[in-house]
């Protein structure tokens, strides 16, 4: 095992034997750390925390402090990192609270740029990328392989779908649905996220329908309600469209606008 002297551990700590870990890192609490994890230095790691396997936690980042709630009152909740996420500078991911989930959630493969901040009993789905400064606050949803831009913020209860892109300084208050791009100070929509679904070797009649079902949707003169019966009707064949139907039916927040309303 590779530790500094510095480093402080108390609590029952699992540490595996092929597990870096940089100088005057803290490790307090219930915490048990992967195989294959390298932590930098000035690491604070506290509270129940479950960190996976080949992680990489640069110098700086607090991990499992306590949530900025109000009513926050010193429960018992935890942490957990999937395995593969790197966490660069000075990130910091909050435990959850009794008044959610109870736990604060990162999937495998996630991304973690400098400074970004995962509030309190947030979800952040696998293979995320958040860039410098972005922040979510408490109760966020983000799906698989979203991005998130670097100053923007999420507010506390809204969702980010799955494969959708956020702009750099945006402001998201209300849902932004699956497979889309939105940006803005008040975050609004700029149609389906081709780019990254390309990427991601969607096929091309997917992205097709995806982009016919976003101008239904949101382009059209049609009633919402009208609108998702209509896609479904002629797009119900494709699980991706399907998805984003679900997405927007399910919405307690409300969706963000196409930017031309």
């Amino acid at each position: 095992m590779n530790v500094h002297d510095t480093v402080i551990i108390e609590g029952n700590v699992e540490i595996p034997e092929d597990v870096e870990i940089g100088p005057f890192t803290v490790i307090k609490g219930n915490v048990k750390i992967g195989k294959g994890t390298k932590i930098g230095s000035r690491v604070s790691i506290k509270g129940n925390v479950t960190i996976g396997e080949e992680c990489k936690i640069f110098d700086g980042a607090v991990i499992g402090e306590e949530p900025q709630h109000l009513r926050y009152k010193g429960e018992e909740t935890s942490v957990e990192i999937g395995n593969r996420v790197i966490i660069r500078e000075y990130v910091t991911i909050h435990r959850g609270t009794s008044l959610d989930k109870g736990k604060t959630v990162v999937g495998d493969e996630v991304m973690l740029m400098a400074y970004s901040h995962v509030a309190h009993d947030c979800v952040v789905g696998k293979g995320v990328i958040m860039a410098n400064c972005a922040t979510l606050g408490g109760h966020v949803e983000v799906g698989q392989y979203a991005f998130i831009g670097g100053l923007s913020a999420v507010h506390q209860w809204a969702r980010v779908g799955a494969y959708a892109m956020v702009g750099g300084l945006s402001g998201v208050s209300l849902d932004i649905p699956p497979f889309t791009v939105a940006s803005g100070q008040h975050a609004k929509l700029y149609g389906i996220n081709t780019i990254g679904l390309k990427r991601r070797n969607f096929p091309k009649e997917v992205i097709n329908a995806l982009s016919r079902a976003y101008r239904i949707i949101f382009r059209s003169s049609l009633p919402r309600q009208e609108a998702l019966k209509k896609v479904l009707e002629e797009l119900g064949q494709y699980e991706e469209v399907r998805l984003l139907v679900e997405f927007i039916k399910s919405s307690k927040r409300g969706v963000a606008r196409h930017h031309r309303d």
